[in-house]
């Protein structure tokens, strides 16, 4: 087996690329759907989170209401963190439980961890590699602005909100340039696949 990383900054075409493993036949592990499963209602997360930002968080239905949790945390840091707190560390169990039982089931499996703040939640130690998807940062911004349909400011703050993309492109141990044509993207993450797809193999 071999347990990568992947990661990127926003708009940076990193679930393009997580896509294109996937279809190839890569194992996905996406932390944004354990995030949300570790908040289900009555959790130890959610509890946490109602405890931290009070009832106003969650919705009628019980469920935490994300939109609004969002617009707390996002232009305060000190109370990103805090959310941050509770949530990654029940992520990183659940990512922890998920290769465990890969390793019995798929011991030759390519198993790639999708992580959009890897870095930024402690989440890169012990992984084989560390992909990261490249885009400058201009282009990322024309994209966000485009994909959410958000103003040049609002763009700018949400990929200040996180690591600076060449910050992750030094620490990766693969890097993916997306900043040209997606032809290009799909032909780096195809080799790369069939590369890491092999070592994966050879490991079990």
């Amino acid at each position: 087996m071999l347990v990568v990383g992947l990661t990127g900054g926003i708009a940076s075409g990193k679930s393009t690329v997580c896509t294109i493993f996937r279809d190839a036949g890569a194992i996905i592990i996406d932390a944004d759907i354990l995030a949300r499963q570790v908040v289900i209602p009555g959790s130890r997360a959610w509890q946490g989170i109602k405890s931290a930002f009070g009832g106003q968080v969650i919705g009628p239905d019980g469920d935490i209401d994300r939109d609004l949790l969002g617009r707390i945390v996002f232009s305060d840091p000190g109370l990103r963190k805090r959310l941050e707190s509770i949530v990654h560390p029940r992520v990183r169990e659940r990512i922890e439980s998920e290769i465990a039982c890969l390793r019995e089931s798929s011991p030759d499996a390519l198993v790639i961890e999708d992580v959009p703040l890897l870095f930024e939640a402690g989440m890169a130690e012990g992984l084989d590699e560390i992909i990261v998807v490249y885009s400058p940062v201009n282009l990322q911004v024309q994209r966000l602005m485009r994909r959410d349909g958000i103003e040049l400011e609002a763009a700018q703050a949400r990929i200040a909100s996180q690591l600076p993309m060449e910050d992750k492109r030094r620490r990766a141990t693969i890097v993916i340039d997306n900043s040209d044509d997606l032809s290009l993207t799909a032909k780096q993450t195809i080799r790369l696949y069939d590369d890491l797809s092999q070592r994966a193999r050879r490991n079990c």
